[in-house]
């Protein structure tokens, strides 16, 4: 992975496109913080897909829970009080 100021990516964004097409990965950085990275759109695809999967087990783990005395509803008008 390599990584190039702003200025560079602005300048020579056709050569950075052509990396990720090769499957490099280029983070852009501003004032040297990283904020934003060029990756292979497949790459980019399978990690969302990976994201999905473990919010979806993790949600899958929560076990329901029972609040005496109060209905959701009623917790969520609370909340927005």
């Amino acid at each position: 992975m390599d990584t190039v100021g702003l200025f560079e990516a602005k300048t020579h964004l056709s050569e950075l496109i052509a990396r990720a097409e090769r499957g490099e990965e280029v983070v852009i950085t501003r004032h040297n913080k990283p904020v934003a990275r060029i990756v292979p759109v497949r790459r980019a695809v399978k990690a969302r897909a990976g994201q999905r999967e473990r919010a979806l087990a993790a949600l899958q783990a929560f076990e329901p829970i029972e609040v005496p005395g109060a209905t959701l509803a009623e917790l969520i008008r609370a909340g927005r009080a």
